[in-house]
């Protein structure tokens, strides 16, 4: 197999080393080039045909978003955001994952050789992964309103009874925004895992936050899962569902990673399966790896109706292609068909 060819783009010097001496390590990849700046990658993207871009968020000449665009509107390709945690770099490297990126690497905070070299397995993993990926030109969702109507012709019921609990990695930012912004204000509640770190969650539940009928938010220990509200793990936390005497509650718990992530969506889907049984219904999504393939298998087996994104529309299709492979899946879905059936069965025998 021919090997993934990669262009790396920062503005530091540094960075861009590191970067490329982590990505030579791995037998299927070749680094191509290294560029300090958007207009210098434009040069050796025609020149050297890459596969996959490494791209910093704040990029001089040209900001990393405007690259982005302009890349996804002329020559769509893979790209891995390179990105520090900041609030402001939260809301920029979400922005990204709307009009196209694959997926982000987080900058370490200190001491930058030993802190890229403590992720070096995530970065080789997300850009093999990326060098495989669908690419579609996103588009950018309104943060501003609410959706004031309920988009689903399954909107108008109501039950305290089913839980929709939902898993996915890379590419599942814009999967689960699919979903949970399809919809209606009246629900089932939700809990959902992402692969995604500390910091980061909170960003991305806010977002959601702003353009779903539903509530979203970060999950905190002991929250009731209810009608209306969707909750989203924290990153590097665990989230399982419990009972407390009829109703379902979440535990935000540390532990060790299961499937090297934490939160993992086999933990979820597992706990939905072993506290919920057929009144849950699951959902996994895009995603690289098998993480929450045999916790759905669980799902199905204690009773609930679960579903697996299909290939055509995943990103990535690890996560969805392991489930299906275990006889986990009562369905395959594409995207825009997922939240009308979680919705539809969620009602059944309410």
């Amino acid at each position: 197999m021919a090997k993934a060819k990669v262009l790396v783009i920062d503005d530091s010097a540094l960075m861009r080393q590191l970067l490329t001496d982590i990505l030579r390590t791995d037998p299927g990849l070749e680094v191509v080039g290294s560029a300090a700046d958007p207009y210098a990658a434009w040069d050796k993207i025609k020149r050297t045909g890459p596969d996959v871009l490494t791209l910093d968020v704040e990029m001089p000449r040209m900001d990393g978003l405007t690259f982005l665009e302009r890349l996804m509107g002329n020559r769509p390709m893979p790209v891995v955001m390179v990105s520090s945690l900041t609030e402001r770099n939260c809301d920029t490297t979400f922005r990204a994952l709307e009009l196209g990126a694959v997926d982000f690497v987080t900058k370490p905070k200190l001491d930058m050789t030993t802190g890229t070299i403590a992720i070096a397995s995530e970065l080789v993993a997300k850009v093999k992964a990326a060098s495989q990926a669908r690419v579609r030109p996103g588009t950018v969702r309104s943060p501003t309103t609410k959706t004031a109507t309920p988009r689903s012709p399954a909107a108008g019921f109501r039950t305290t009874h089913k839980v929709i609990a939902i898993g996915a990695s890379t590419g599942g930012c814009e999967a689960i925004a699919t979903v949970l912004s399809a919809l209606p204000a009246d629900s089932p509640g939700v809990v959902s895992v992402i692969h995604m770190p500390e910091g980061f969650t909170t960003s991305f539940a806010s977002r959601l936050d702003k353009c779903c009928a539903v509530r979203v938010s970060e999950a905190k220990d002991g929250d009731r899962v209810v009608p209306g509200h969707a909750l989203i793990a924290p990153g590097n936390f665990h989230l399982e569902v419990a009972r407390s005497g009829a109703m379902a509650v979440v535990r935000v718990r540390p532990g060790d990673p299961v499937n090297r992530h934490r939160p993992s969506v086999d933990i979820l889907f597992n706990s939905c399966a072993r506290e919920l049984g057929p009144n849950a219904v699951g959902a996994i999504l895009t995603g690289m790896g098998d993480d929450g393939a045999r916790g759905l298998l669980a799902m199905r087996r204690a009773g609930a109706r679960t579903f697996a994104q299909d290939e055509a529309t995943c990103v990535v299709f690890g996560m969805p292609r392991e489930a299906i492979a275990l006889g986990a899946a009562d369905e395959v879905l594409a995207l825009d068909r997922i939240a009308n059936q979680l919705l539809r069965h969620a009602a059944m025998n309410s």
